[in-house]
């Protein structure tokens, strides 16, 4: 495998986990979310970089397995280019907040 793709796919293992780690005992409620500016920028900042490193790997081998890559990618070029249309309840949308 190239060693670029594996430091791509290391980002974006790393992106998920410090975004989890943001959210370790947090009141996962979207009215709570919709007030904190610092944990939506961090969704934001995330999915920038994930967005970004799929977009890499895929440029490298444009047949790599990464689910959902596409949604990814497009979610990445919305926050990047369409920053004023990105609005809380967007950001919300990106977080897994189903039960374990």
């Amino acid at each position: 495998m190239d060693d670029y793709i594996l430091v791509y796919l290391y980002d974006i293992k790393r992106a998920i986990e410090e975004l989890e780690s943001f959210f370790i005992g947090y009141t996962m409620r979207y009215d709570i979310f919709e007030k904190d500016y610092l944990r939506r920028s961090a969704v934001e900042r995330k999915a920038e970089i994930m967005g970004e490193a799929i977009n890499r790997i895929l440029k490298i081998k444009h047949d790599f397995p990464i689910p959902h890559a596409r949604s990814i990618i497009d979610t990445r070029n919305r926050i990047i280019h369409a920053y004023d249309s990105v609005k809380p309840e967007f950001l919300w949308s990106l977080l897994d907040i189903s039960p374990n």
